[in-house]
């Protein structure tokens, strides 16, 4: 049999040839794959063949339409009681986004006839292009799919009617269309451009068409021959092949008659494999050496290029969709975060959200991140970080019954190295991020690896390595997970998340399409990766696991994901980072006296969660990764404003509601309070919400006071009618005369040259500009020689990212700027001014300087700070205003406070991962020292530093165009400081100082004889904290498993938690000490996870010592965060529990329990006190 072969082919093997032979000119017959779809030939090629069938006649297609008023959002209920006129295709509407007259929000009736012998076709669709987004709706408002218009690649535009539709030859729909592209409307095309607030949209669709779904599998299958021509090798066998198929369909396609396009779909088997399309789903069976796992995923930019209301709407209409294809591709899986826009979802299209909920139980729909938003994570406060997974955990398990496994920040401009902590306390061991693949200088070296926090704790992190989170799953995509990982010694999995974002949109069905393809291919060759669908993030995780040895193969990281781009957002939209810094600092302080009200007055106060929580909610939707930053359109600021405002208002309410409770018929003190006619001193009181003891300068309005209370006066202002007296710890002092040692003064030669002094520092101003820093008691210059101090002020052209970026480039134009019309406001004793003025181009700088007789804090030895506040007529643009000092320090690391702790950065530029870092994050502190001694610029409001050489700065505005072209501009109020201090950092009290610098004392005045109240319950703390002075007590709050709804009779626990970090990054072993008027109370004392969680906990021995009493002790390492919970029980029941109290032991010994947990009573008195 094989001879007679072997004759046969030589037979038919000619001896002459006179042919030109079949070698091809790769380059052309690639080249001609392009003039396949579209283009100039698209009434020939396969464009012309796409649809066999469109109407748009007033027979067929009948539209009406309601435009709503305005930017007004009516509800589906709302649009259908309106008065709707006729319509018809190529209508335009509009304009955009503002004015009187524009319509933002348009609803449209649509009602189609379909003919009887379209029956036969296996699919008819209603397309409608609106050029905008939109969604449809049935007839009784449940949403069905969004739309996308216009022809980028996130075009969706098909509605497809069901085959029960079709029967009845009638169909009736309404469509909600917005003014708005995927991306907002950007006035000149170019994306991150100012919105264009009028401009208009025409509906170019609205037709009744068969599409030939022959055809459109063709148009799939040549587009995937396409990506693997275009992404492979050109040496490889299947780009060759897939080249050589390719151009053989080309020639086969001839008249496009239905014939043709079987042969070419038959062509297209030699490289996916033959009836590879039966197998549906089932293609991706036997994947168990997958190396692509493919997720879909729809980012939504909370706030943007739009609004939060038009956030609402991208929401439904992308999930919407998704929610459609899992219904025609069982194999999509769709992992979505942000617990607000579920939240949203659920109160403004509850039918779409019960679909969603259903797909989350067949386990298509995959809640992920475990977070109320995709925050930034460089500026929220450690305690905001928090509760940014307590409220989206919270929101999972009470609506879906699940928790999070996963941790989800793709687009958030660089991690802070606190969060592997917070994540694994908030219930989860994964973490997927990729944002450092935009990286400018460095190539992060990394795909998944261990991420090491600053305290130690680790999470398994996937950094993708096809560098986005909004791949369009094409052969390039596949391709890249494995030939960019940069861990295959390893590891050689990788996550492709696929589908359209930022504006939303999610996976089309030409993605899947694609890769059903893609793995067809790969069932046939290995010249591509193998893909696997059907899976979870959570299940990729799993899998890393398995494969790594729980992650012992993997490498590791340590601490925080500097992104090497967007440096700018530290300090763009001031205001906003105001409003995030002041609001976190108030709802800390509404928490801790609402805690002590509804403890101490429990039968006449209820801890006022909901109002809480619903402030909370506001704050951790506006620390979203592109509000926060200050990288959206000026609309998003104007809510964003708004809603820091609501929160003010109302914390400020809840705070005066618990303070009412504590001390009844007080009012807030301030300089123009009307005091009674001989007020006393016991009268006026501070209550310290931080647990640190503080001695700090109140100003006290005379009137009224009587003579005891003016002893306490050491100092008036100009007007005479406020005086200057010192506060320790609450309680005037009333022997301010003999007790002042830092006697404050200003001194002026009458023109040029200015000083502030007491006995622990001096500041000279002179010809403008800060001429020396002195330590008085070391006699030690602080500035460099020959150097100045000041505000400084630069150019600032970003490459692109305007509102984003500041480039390295920018130090290169610096522009000193000098202090005039400077003036002495206060000569002291108790606190000495200067009053100066900046004035550049068309902006006004006031900064007051001054100089308590304090110190920073009570640490002995403490130096005084001196403080700048500053008012400022802003109206620059593209500049960047900084205050800088030249110090006579040299460390190559400078120090910076981040979330429960600090983080080193590099001050020199020995290598480009140090010069990455020129313009960073920092919250309360920024400081350099070095042996014996160091000084800090404390911040009250704003997060940029650097640190060149000795130049320490700290950025304070930033003047870009776009996206908000009035970034910025107009009036700002804020403060920073600057601390000396004796003795390296890890010697200091800067962070204290920081803590204390951020959180003002709440001064109150008694009207009435409440002298005694005033003055014991501010002298008699009711913890304190004994033998760690580097750890701080940061929250007090209410357990969130507590029922404020039962009565204090009820067998309801009542728990108090208590948020303790150690902040130095060492070890520390603390005693929390708790007093005696409440001691008896205290039931049980644990620890938990951050959630609070009764399986988490772990229990700490409550110890009776003879010298302190009722004791608690806590063991920290370095950086480690704490979550205490104290269980109380009720008043009679103290007898019992001292018969529980144990004896101090060598060491406290730890248990795991189930049971949940709380505690206790407070006599007006501030809840943590640190002893000296």
């Amino acid at each position: 049999m094989e001879q007679s072969h072997h004759e046969s082919a030589t037979r038919q093997y000619s001896e002459l040839n006179y042919n030109p032979g079949a070698k091809w000119i790769k380059g052309l017959t690639q080249n001609r794959l392009g003039t396949f779809l579209g283009g100039h030939f698209s009434d020939v090629n396969l464009s012309s063949v796409l649809f066999t069938h469109r109407l748009d006649n007033a027979e067929h297609v009948k539209l009406e339409v309601w435009s709503a008023p305005g930017i007004s959002k009516p509800t589906f209920e709302e649009a259908m009681k309106q008065k709707f006129k006729p319509a018809k295709k190529g209508d335009s509407f509009g304009p955009s986004w503002v004015g009187p007259k524009s319509h933002t929000n348009h609803w449209w009736k649509v009602s189609v006839t379909i003919p009887e012998y379209w029956e036969q076709y296996e699919r008819v669709q209603f397309e409608f292009d609106p050029g905008c987004e939109a969604m449809i709706y049935d007839v009784d408002g449940t949403p069905l799919q969004g739309i996308t218009g216009g022809f980028g690649g996130d075009r969706r535009v098909e509605y497809i009617l069901t085959k029960d539709t079709r029967a009845k030859g009638t169909h009736e729909f309404i469509v909600e269309s917005s003014c708005n592209g995927m991306f907002g409307v950007p006035w000149n095309g170019d994306t991150i451009a100012p919105p264009d607030m009028n401009r208009y949209f025409a509906l170019a669709s609205a037709d009744l068409v068969v599409p030939n779904q022959d055809a459109w599998h063709l148009l799939w299958d040549f587009s995937t021959l396409r990506e693997i021509v275009d992404s492979l090798p050109g040496n490889t066998l299947l780009q060759n092949k897939a080249l050589a198929v390719a151009n053989e369909i080309m020639n086969t396609f001839r008249s496009g008659d239905a014939s043709d396009i079987r042969r070419c779909r038959q062509l297209a088997e030699g490289v996916f494999g033959e009836n590879w399309q039966s197998e549906g789903e089932n293609i991706y069976k036997d994947d168990e050496q997958a190396q692509i796992w493919g997720i879909g995923h729809c980012h939504i930019d909370t706030a943007w290029l739009w609004p939060y209301r038009v956030t609402q709407q991208k929401v439904a209409r992308s999930w919407a969709t998704q929610v459609d294809l899992m219904e025609r591709y069982p194999e999509h899986r769709f992992a979505c975060s942000q617990a607000q826009q579920y939240k949203w979802l659920k109160e403004l299209y509850p039918s779409l959200f019960d679909r969603v909920k259903e797909q989350i139980s067949a386990g298509k729909f995959h809640p992920v991140g475990g977070s109320w938003v995709e925050n930034d994570s460089n500026m929220p406060s450690g305690e905001a970080l928090i509760r940014q997974f307590v409220f989206g955990q919270k929101f999972f398990m009470e609506n879906f019954g699940i928790r999070c496994e996963t941790a989800w920040l793709p687009d958030s401009f660089g991690l802070t190295g606190a969060y592997p902590q917070l994540i694994r306390g908030a219930g989860m061991k994964y973490f997927f991020t990729q944002k450092l693949s935009w990286n400018n200088i460095n190539v992060f070296p990394h795909s998944t690896f261990n991420w090491v926090g600053i305290d130690g704790t680790q999470v398994l992190c996937h950094m993708t390595p096809v560098d986005t989170y909004t791949a369009q799953a094409s052969v390039g995509d596949v391709q890249k997970g494995l030939s960019n990982h940069k861990n295959l010694e390893s590891s050689d999995t990788s996550l492709l998340v696929f589908g359209n974002g930022d504006g939303g949109g999610g996976p089309l069905a030409k993605m899947l399409e694609n890769l059903r393809r893609i793995r067809a291919t790969n069932n046939q060759s290995r010249d591509l990766p193998p893909i696997s669908m059907g899976h979870s993030v959570d299940e990729f995780f799993e899998h890393l696991l398995e494969t790594t040895s729980t992650g012992k193969k993997l490498p590791n990281w340590h601490g925080e994901l500097y992104l090497e781009f967007h440096r700018g957002t530290y300090t763009s939209h001031g205001s906003i980072k105001k409003g995030n810094r002041h609001s976190e600092i108030l709802l800390r302080d509404v928490e801790h006296v609402a805690t002590l009200a509804s403890i101490l007055r429990s039968t006449e106060y209820t801890y006022p969660k909901g109002k809480i929580d619903e402030c909370w909610e506001k704050v951790l939707l506006n620390q979203f990764h592109d509000v926060l930053p200050g990288s959206a359109i000026g609309m998003v600021y104007d809510d964003a404003e708004q809603l820091y405002a609501d929160v003010g208002k109302d914390g400020r309410a809840l705070m005066e509601e618990a303070f009412q409770v504590l001390f009844p018929n007080s009012v807030p003190l301030t300089t123009v309070t009307k005091l009674q006619l001989n007020t006393s001193l016991n009268q006026i009181f501070g209550y310290n919400t931080t647990f640190l003891d503080r001695r700090e300068i109140v100003k006290i309005p005379l009137a009224g006071a009587s003579a005891g209370l003016k002893a306490a006066v050491a100092q008036v202002d100009q007007s005479s009618k406020v005086g200057y007296a010192i506060m320790d710890n609450g309680v005037l002092d009333a022997l301010v005369g003999d007790n002042l040692d830092m006697h404050a003064s200003a001194y002026t030669n009458g023109s040029d040259h200015f000083v502030l002094r007491n006995s622990s520092v001096q500041l000279t101003i002179s010809n403008g500009r800060i001429t020396s820093l002195v330590d008085v008691r070391l006699h030690r210059e602080l500035i460099a020689d020959g150097a100045t101090g000041g505000l400084v002020i630069f150019e600032d052209r970003p490459n692109y990212w305007d509102a984003w970026d500041v480039e390295i480039h920018h130090l290169e134009t610096p522009t000193l700027l000098k202090f005039i019309n400077v003036s002495v406001v206060a000569h002291g004793p108790l606190r000495a001014s200067v009053q100066a003025q900046v004035k550049h181009g068309r902006s006004t700088i006031d900064v007051l300087i001054s100089l308590d007789a304090v110190g920073a804090t009570v640490k002995p030895g403490s130096r005084s700070m001196f403080r700048f506040d500053a008012e400022v007529d802003w109206r620059e643009r593209h500049q960047f205003l900084k205050f800088e000092l030249p110090l006579n320090i040299h460390n190559d690391n400078a120090y910076y406070e981040t979330q429960f702790g600090y983080v080193q950065r590099p001050t020199h530029k020995n290598t480009t991962w140090d010069m990455a870092k020129f313009e960073v994050c920092g919250h309360k502190y920024a400081d350099l020292s070095e042996y014996g001694y160091g000084l800090a610029i404390l911040s009250e409001s704003k997060y940029g530093f650097s640190c060149q050489g000795n130049v320490l700065r700290i950025s304070l505005l930033r003047a870009a165009t776009a996206p908000d072209a009035e970034q910025d501009q107009g009036e700002h109020k804020f403060s920073w400081a600057v601390m000396p201090h004796k003795g390296h950092f890890l010697e200091s009290d800067v962070p204290m100082a920081a803590y204390l610098f951020n959180s003002p004392m709440h001064v109150r005045y008694l009207p009435g004889d409440k002298d005694a109240i005033a003055a014991s319950s501010m002298n008699h703390p009711s913890f304190a904290i004994h033998g760690a002075p580097n750890v701080i007590l940061e929250t007090i709050k209410r357990g969130e498993n507590d029922d404020f709804n039962a009565s204090f009779e009820s067998e309801s626990s009542t728990t108090v938690i208590a948020r303790l970090y150690e902040a130095f990054g060492g070890h520390a072993h603390a005693i929390v000490v708790i007093g005696n008027h409440f001691s008896g109370r205290v039931a049980r004392a644990v620890t938990t996870n951050l959630l609070e969680d009764e399986d988490e906990e772990e229990e700490v021995q409550i110890m009776n010592d003879n010298d302190l009493g009722v004791v608690l002790k806590l063991n920290f390492r370095g950086f480690e965060v704490k979550t205490l919970k104290i269980t109380l029980q009720d008043r009679n029941e103290n007898a019992a529990f001292t018969n529980r109290v144990q004896k101090p032991r060598a060491s406290s010994t730890t248990k795991r329990v189930t049971k949940r947990s709380s505690w206790v009573d407070i006599d007006g008195s501030r809840l943590i006190a640190r002893d000296n």
